[in-house]
């Protein structure tokens, strides 16, 4: 029996739990499939994920398909939780990219996309929602072409698109571009003889090296299309490998809190094998800890088990100072950030009656299982900050402060997240073959006019305009301390079909005017001139 590691990734609102759900169903693993919207599903267990209807944090659940364990990691669609999905990137055999057959691709399915090309991890297409009316499964096909990548094979087309009977029909298209990667098929392609054996073999072993991506039709609500994704899994992914007799090597992806407060680390092995009482280093501090209680995912539940083997994922008990991130055994290299760090920040004010103390143990846990929001305390304002993404994560930790820890708090006013530093001499290095950070909206060609003022108005500068068919593409620098005002404009300016893609690219000084008063003092030796010279600025590029 064969294991892969298998993440669910999507745009908020695509589909992608209720996916997760009718996989768990056909595998036989749930009785019942669960509804987002009733708050019932198998991976969105926290309340706030119930109550909200989105996926805040990831969850692992397993399932058997023949003689194939499935280990499928559902993620967060929205924006704000991209830090979420980032720690699971680096665990993954494989990946299903779902695309809703209505909306098409979106903002984030891009930058999904981007990053797992940029890791080399295969991925498969899911379009979905073939059954719900306005769906336009040709049109989407062509903009996933056209906009996330050209090496596509679509598995079939659909019949009766848009009602309630729609469903999937089979058949392997895109012969070119699998000859494309393979001379011995063009050579059988231009003698004719190709067969579906021939296709089949080239379309898996392509898949597995990511030069091709699969696209499936169907729909998570009826289940049309589910059976031929799942065999498409099951076949054309690579399965998950790695040495048991190796070094102990492994990564832990999330944290969590147990029933009576204990820390349980959620970790994949990539090499050798992790048993109960072992000791294991892990972190940069190369820290020591004693494994006391192992779980297992597999079959399609999570088991005690005395060790865990390279290629599994397991939750581990007794390791007190984990992190997320923390490297198990031998460090693997590196891959570094996949997306932009936070740009926002906050103070964390506390409400009448709520103990300072207790306030940043809360915090700090917080901190354990989402290390960017860089918990830091300002000794001499007794002020608490934290970094952001958007205004939904700050909602979701002002929940949670007060859901689990009976915590009520407020917020400050959401600010650009600056850093004071000398703007003296330094150096740069340019990354010859490697895509900038963008700074990119893609709206109706037709919108442009109403939108340049805006853009104007927000300090963005625009470098390049590109017409493209019936869109238009518009790339330049803005303030990070705008870029959340134009998340905000862009739906209305562009008839909800605008797309803002951007990212940290440089520091900038700030303008004289810009920067509040700071009384001199001790803590604070520089005087307003002083102060001016050594402030930068965030901006996204």
């Amino acid at each position: 029996m064969h294991l892969l590691n298998l993440g669910i990734l999507a745009h908020v609102d695509a589909g992608k739990t209720s996916l997760t759900e009718r996989l768990l169903h056909s595998a036989g693993v749930i009785d019942e499939i669960g509804s987002v919207d009733a708050g019932s599903t198998r991976t969105d267990t926290l309340a706030l994920e119930r109550r909200r209807g989105i996926t805040i944090k990831s969850a692992v659940v397993s399932f058997p398909v023949d003689d194939v364990t499935v280990n499928l990691i559902d993620t967060p669609g929205h924006p704000d939780f991209i830090a979420e999905v980032e720690r699971i990137l680096g665990v993954l055999d494989g990946a299903v990219l779902v695309v809703s057959a209505i909306e098409g691709v979106q903002a984030q399915t891009r930058i999904l996309m981007r990053t797992l090309q940029r890791l080399g991890i295969p991925t498969l297409f899911f379009v979905n929602k073939i059954d719900r009316r306005g769906a336009r499964p040709e049109q989407v096909l062509r903009t996933v072409a056209e906009r996330l990548t050209p090496e596509i094979v679509p598995m079939g087309t659909v019949d009766r698109p848009g009602t309630r009977e729609a469903r999937f029909v089979p058949g392997i298209g895109a012969h070119d571009v699998l000859a494309d990667h393979d001379d011995d098929l063009l050579s059988a392609w231009v003698e004719g003889r190709v067969d579906e054996g021939l296709l089949r073999g080239a379309l898996a072993a392509q898949t597995r090296r990511a030069l091709v991506h699969p696209v499936y039709f169907g729909s998570a609500a009826t289940g049309a299309g589910v059976p031929e994704l799942i065999t498409g899994i099951t076949e054309l992914l690579p399965a998950s490998d790695g040495d048991p007799q190796g070094p102990v090597s492994g990564t832990v992806f999330k944290v969590e809190r147990g029933p009576a407060g204990e820390k349980i680390a959620y970790a994949r092995l990539f090499s050798g094998t992790l048993g109960v009482r072992d000791r294991v280093p892990f972190g940069e501090a190369r820290t020591e800890g004693r494994v006391t209680a192992i779980s297992v995912f597999g079959g399609g539940t999570e088991a005690p088990r005395e060790t865990v083997p390279a290629g599994r994922i397991a939750k581990l008990w007794g390791l007190t100072g984990v992190r997320v991130g923390d490297a198990l055994g031998e460090p693997r290299k590196a891959h570094g950030r996949f997306f932009a760090p936070p740009s926002l920040e906050t103070v964390v004010v506390p409400g009448p009656g709520t103990d300072a103390r207790s306030l940043h143990l809360a915090l700090t846990r917080l901190a354990e299982q989402d290390p960017l929001i860089d918990l830091r305390h300002d000794e001499v304002r007794q002020e608490t900050s934290v970094s952001l993404y958007g205004e939904v994560q700050k909602e979701v930790v002002q929940a949670t402060l007060a859901e689990e820890f009976g915590l009520d708090v407020t917020f400050r006013e959401t600010t650009p997240l600056c850093v004071e530093r000398p703007a003296g001499t330094g150096e740069a290095a340019e990354f010859v073959k490697k895509d900038a950070n963008p700074f990119r909206v893609e709206a109706p060609a037709d919108t442009l006019g109403a939108l340049l003022p805006v853009l104007a108005a927000l300090r963005a500068v625009p470098r390049t305009t590109e017409t493209r068919g019936d869109r238009c593409v518009l790339e330049g620098a803005v303030p990070a301390a705008r870029v959340h005002g134009l998340e905000q404009r862009l739906p209305g300016l562009t008839r909800g079909e605008g797309e803002l893609e951007s990212g940290f690219d440089h520091y900038a000084p700030v303008s004289h005017g810009t920067v509040p008063r700071r009384p001199r003092s001790d803590h604070n030796p520089l005087n307003r001139r002083e102060y001016l010279l050594n402030v930068t600025r965030r901006v996204g590029g």
